[in-house]
Parts: structure tokens; C-alpha cells; sequence
């Protein structure tokens, strides 16, 4: 089932067949010799107010699906649907006004805030740059942003180096609500945030979200960050889609082995729990995305493959209602939904 068919009324996203390969050239004359497979054939849509979860392993490319997304990068194939319009190829100068409704928070709060600029620089930039014209003048309307992210309005001219780590990325995020977009692309928007205050960031992300009626697409590797702020989950493996669902079924009973495998992994603080349940640990690593394994690309490291994992594709197809699976033999298939 392709993306278009799912809820495509309500869709405020709609990224159907999206690939992206970047090419490996090599000799004097730079020939390219192969193409690394970041991205290969993804189909999902994306229901207003609602918020999306892309999850995998490092390398799997998840972040080069947010980039896509907000068209930093030019997709190789397939197409980005915003609010019914193409955006997959469009010039750097028509994407432009579309910056307006499509905005990015970036990993590393250290590295995204420019060290020369003021607070007040950084969060006003948007405004500049689009030419908006606020009703009581820029200055007081980037305080009001600080105001909302949990931030002293006062602090409008100190410099990024002046905050903590949670402190950068409520800047970000102000940065990024500053036009008031309708998709927000958050790319580990808490990762490289101490324990303690990661909390309090999904907590504003999630009240930003209620206030402004945000729609999220967040790229996490944290399951238990992802569990308590998506409406729905999709599980990438080395460029490729292999399970999307709604967050409460892929936590209740994940069906990819390879869905399994990470909720195996995912820390429990019940002693008893821990015990009892059974952990998965996969073998061998993730194979290079330049030249990635046929058919299944998980059969390499899969305990349940058999011979037409190798030969054979598994489409992304239905297995429960809201629950595509891309396996020959998948797991929990007649297990029940869980209880709301």
C-alpha cells in the first residue's frame, strides 16, 4: 500500500517512492563507480497535529530523510507532497516562501546556533530573511518566543556560548516556531541533551504541539523517547521502511524480527521483567548501504530467514488495519491490538 492511500484527505505530508543515492566517484576524471543507497522507496504520510517517528540504527538513514523532508537536500527519485503540492523538485528560490511552513530542529545544539550572534539575532533571523513584519517590531516578538520555549525574555542579547546544552536547543526551537510552520522536522531533538533534561524538552515539544496545532516528523534512535510522543512509528533498516504502525500496536506487538529486536533492547525497570524477558542480540553489523544485501536487506543478520528472504522482496504490505510489516515471516501476527 502506498502512502497515498493512507488517510490522504488528512495528510499534511505525503513522501511517496522518495529515494536519495549519493554518487562515489573515484580516478582523475571522477566516474562514478557505484552510489551509496541512503534513502530507497519510501512511502508514508503524515496526518495534521499528529507526529511521526522515523526510528533505526545508525546509518540507517533517518537523517537523511529529514533533510529530504525539508528539502536541504535534492531527492534522487520519488515525491514530497506538502499540503497537496509537489515540493520534490522544486528551485532553491519557489522553496523559499514554502521555508514559512516547514522547519527543522537540528541534533547538536551546540553546533546549529552561530557563536557570533546574539540570541536576539538568531531567533529574529527568520523574520528578516522572509520579510515578515511583526505588530509590535521583531525584538519584542523573538521575546515572546523565549517567553514560550521557558526562556528569560531579557536574555535577548547574550550569546549561545552564555547557555547550557537544554538552554541551546529552547533557542532552536524558538528559532524554528519563529514563522509559525506547520511541519517541524526534529532530528534527534534530545540526544545530545542530559538525561534530566530531556523530559523537559519532549514535555515544551509536546505543548508547542497542543498550542500551535504542530505537526512533528521526529528522527529518534531513543525508543522510549519516541513511545511517549508519537502517534505513529516507522522502523527503517539500511534505507528501507520495514514496519509502520501506531505507537501503542508497534510497542505491544512489533511483527518485523527486526522491531523485535530493538524493543528487546530497550531498558526495563522492572527486575523481574528484565529477567524474564528475551533479549535478542543480533549478529554481524550493518551492511554498507553501497552495496546493500538483495531482497530482504535484514536477512543477513535475521534468525528466521530462509531462502527466498535472499531472492525474494518482501513487500510493505498490511498485516493488521494501520500496521505494514515488510517480512516473509513475520512475528506476534495473530496476537491481539492492545486495550486503549
Amino acid at each position: 500500500m502506498t502512502a497515498t492511500t493512507e488517510s490522504a484527505v488528512d495528510a499534511l505530508l505525503v513522501v511517496d517512492g522518495l529515494q536519495k543515492y549519493f554518487p562515489v566517484r573515484r580516478g582523475v576524471l571522477q566516474r562514478q563507480v557505484g552510489a551509496v543507497q541512503a534513502v530507497d522507496g519510501l512511502n508514508f504520510s503524515v496526518i495534521k497535529g499528529q507526529t511521526m517517528s522515523i526510528v533505526g540504527e545508525s546509518g540507517c538513514g533517518k537523517t537523511t530523510t529529514g533533510r529530504l523532508l525539508t528539502r536541504l537536500i535534492e531527492p534522487t527519485g520519488g515525491r514530497i507532497v506538502l499540503e497537496g503540492r509537489d515540493i520534490s523538485h522544486l528551485s532553491a528560490a519557489k522553496m523559499r516562501p514554502l521555508r514559512r511552513d516547514v522547519q527543522m530542529i537540528f541534533q547538536d545544539p551546540y553546533s546549529s546556533l552561530n557563536p557570533r550572534h546574539t540570541v536576539g539575532t538568531i531567533v529574529g533571523a527568520p523574520f528578516k530573511l522572509q520579510h515578515v513584519e511583526t505588530e509590535h517590531g521583531t525584538k519584542r516578538a523573538v521575546q515572546d518566543l523565549l517567553a514560550r520555549v521557558g526562556l528569560n525574555p531579557e536574555h535577548y542579547n547574550r550569546y549561545p556560548h552564555e547557555f547550557s546544552g537544554g538552554q541551546r536547543q529552547r533557542i532552536g526551537i524558538a528559532r524554528a516556531l519563529a514563522l509559525r510552520p506547520r511541519l517541524i522536522v526534529a532530528d534527534e531533538p534530545v540526544s545530545a541533551l542530559d538525561v534530566s533534561i530531556q523530559a523537559q524538552v519532549i514535555n515544551l515539544l509536546e505543548d508547542l504541539q497542543d498550542e500551535f496545532g504542530l505537526t512533528y516528523v521526529v528522527i529518534a534512535h531513543n525508543l522510549s523517547v519516541v513511545r511517549h510522543m508519537s502517534d505513529r512509528v516507522a522502523v527503517m533498516y539500511l534505507g528501507k521502511i520495514v514496519e509502520l504502525a501506531d505507537s501503542a500496536d508497534i510497542y505491544a506487538r512489533p511483527m518485523h524480527p527486526y522491531t523485535v529486536a530493538l524493543m528487546s533492547a530497550v531498558p526495563v525497570a522492572d527486575p523481574d521483567r528484565r529477567l524474564t524477558r528475551n533479549r535478542i542480540r543480533l549478529q554481524g553489523d550493518v551492511p554498507s548501504p553501497l552495496n546493500p544485501p538483495p531482497a530482504c536487506r535484514f536477512h543477513t543478520r535475521c534468525w528466521k530467514a530462509q531462502e527466498i528472504c535472499s531472492t525474494v522482496e518482501p513487500p510493505l504490505v498490511d498485516l493488521a488495519p494501520r500496521h505494514q510489516v515488510a517480512c516473509h515471516f513475520p512475528e506476534n501476527v495473530g496476537t491481539p491490538p492492545p486495550q486503549e
